[in-house]
């Protein structure tokens, strides 16, 4: 009999946040017993880092440039703000299986179609923060007493010419139950108890999706998650060093645009210290979910997967957000899942999998088939110690624009990445050396066959999978192979 699904999905997530990837001073411990529990993911990747294309690659099972909706619509220049009717989400595949298919939080998968245009069960709460002035928010702080939301002691940095930055942090005042990811937490509660009293009585199988809008900027946190964590037990590695030196010029842009120079050291630990209380907020609602999935007898019977859109940067590279830098920072995601009853416990797997291979693990086990229109593969194979994983030996990605159009693709091999930016300066790292990405080797003379090996290999992908930037590729570099000029196709005769 399939298994019920739980989803449980942030929003811009390190994996160094939590403490089973790493980190010795952020608490999640609701989030580490799923990991030791089940299997989690050392080397897990987004197809893109920006929510939206991300998320519509979860619910397609395609990268974005098959599913066209390739950038937020918030700081969209010209590109689709919606999604092509024609692409399937996977919730068709799990209704015809005869699932639940519920949705709580999140959703930013385009401008205007809601969840339920998309076959989902849910609320609208639409674009890229929480939407604190949404009537079904408002009613539940009513309903309980709770006061609205305000926010004091703003956190922004100051642009170039003068003016204000971008809003970063500040505290809440609030209590934790009228936060916006405690509230969401509350209706994927109530969703699991309708959902589980059908399965339980009638043995109708449910999915349901619960995605945060955290641990993304800005941290508006009540004064004990705001003040969790002591800046000074903040360490900041290398990558906080950066001289931008043999870099793509949009990356010093970048740095400019969210205002780096005009934070204090102490201030980027702080930003740092209330990301990471963000994270043990949601932790705790993440926690409450697992819960009451327990208490209501429907664990044993519930497949669990947790990860994120997409990591961020969070002061490394002197950067913030996310945006034209392919760093393992905003790609590398992550990623952890159970599967009732499956051996291994705790396991950890250094195989390279993505976000895409969700999509179809949701679907095979719905229906005990992949469809072949996805990009990904199920991980089901994985999650039960059982044969039928096909081994990958290389990760690739895309990037489209963020504020601005700037096309990327990259690839990452065991142990080096390369970064394809046409307007820019192509970058290669050394990700064994080198593992903060610190130094771009793309004019080391010692690696240029292993440079050209991966700009054939990124060109080989591309060309298969008709991403036409590789007519971009053969033009400009050593990739391998000899194709037709395209554009003298339509002079030339034809026999």
């Amino acid at each position: 009999m399939a298994k019920n699904i739980l989803f449980l999905f942030t929003d811009q997530q390190r994996a160094d946040t939590l403490g089973c990837y790493g980190n010795s001073v952020c608490r999640t411990p609701n989030i580490d017993r799923l990991a030791s529990e089940g299997v989690l993911f050392e080397r897990a990747y987004t197809p893109t880092s920006i929510c939206t294309p991300a998320r519509a690659s979860v619910v397609t099972g395609l990268k974005p440039s098959k599913h066209g909706l390739i950038a937020n619509y918030e700081r969209n220049v010209c590109y689709p703000v919606e999604m092509d009717p024609s692409h399937v989400p996977f919730s068709r595949e799990l209704r015809e299986a005869g699932y639940e298919v519920g949705h709580v939080g999140k959703w930013h998968v385009g401008k205007d179609r809601p969840p339920e245009e998309f076959g989902f069960d849910g609320e609208h709460y639409p674009g890229w923060g929480e939407t604190v002035h949404h009537p079904a928010y408002v009613r539940y702080l009513e309903e309980r007493g709770y006061p609205p939301f305000r926010v004091e002691d703003v956190i922004q940095g100051t642009f170039d010419n003068g003016k204000p930055g971008n809003m970063m942090g500040g505290l809440l005042k609030q209590p934790v139950e009228a936060t916006f990811s405690y509230f969401l937490a509350e209706e994927a509660i109530g969703k699991l108890r309708r959902y589980g009293k059908r399965y339980l009585e009638e043995g109708k199988p449910f999915y349901l999706g619960l995605h945060f809008f955290g641990p993304h900027m800005p941290y508006f946190l009540p004064e004990e998650y705001a003040n969790l964590y002591d800046p000074d037990d903040v360490e900041l590695p290398p990558s906080f060093g950066e001289t931008f030196e043999g870099k793509p010029r949009v990356q010093y842009n970048y740095y400019r645009h969210w205002c780096y120079s005009s934070y204090t050291e102490r201030q980027v630990k702080k930003l740092i210290a209330m990301y990471w209380g963000f994270t043990t907020l949601i932790d705790e609602q993440i926690g409450r979910v697992m819960e009451a999935l327990r208490e209501l007898g429907l664990a044993d019977d519930t497949m669990i997967a947790f990860t994120t859109d997409h990591g961020s940067f969070e002061g490394h590279h002197k950067l913030y957000d996310k945006g034209p830098a392919m760093y393992e920072d905003t790609y590398r995601v992550p990623l952890i899942a159970k599967y009732p009853g499956a051996p291994g416990g705790g396991k950890r797997e250094s195989r390279l999998v993505s976000l895409l291979d969700l999509t179809a693990t949701f679907v095979d086990e719905a229906t005990g088939e992949v469809p072949e229109r996805y990009d990904g593969q199920s991980l089901l194979p994985l999650l039960k110690g059982k044969p039928g994983w096909r081994e990958r030996e290389e990760m690739f990605a895309e990037f489209h624009g963020h504020h601005f159009p700037y096309p990327q693709r990259m690839i990452r091999t065991e142990r080096y990445k390369l970064v394809v930016n046409p307007p820019d300066v192509n970058e290669f790292y050394d990700l064994e050396a080198d593992p903060w990405e610190m130094r771009n080797l793309i004019d080391e003379p010692s690696l240029q066959e292993t440079i050209a090996d991966h700009y054939g290999r990124l060109f080989a992908y591309l060309k298969e999978n008709g991403d036409n930037f590789y007519h971009w590729m053969f033009t400009m570099y050593p990739v391998g192979e000899d194709i037709v000029n395209e554009s003298a196709k339509p002079y030339t005769k034809q026999t």
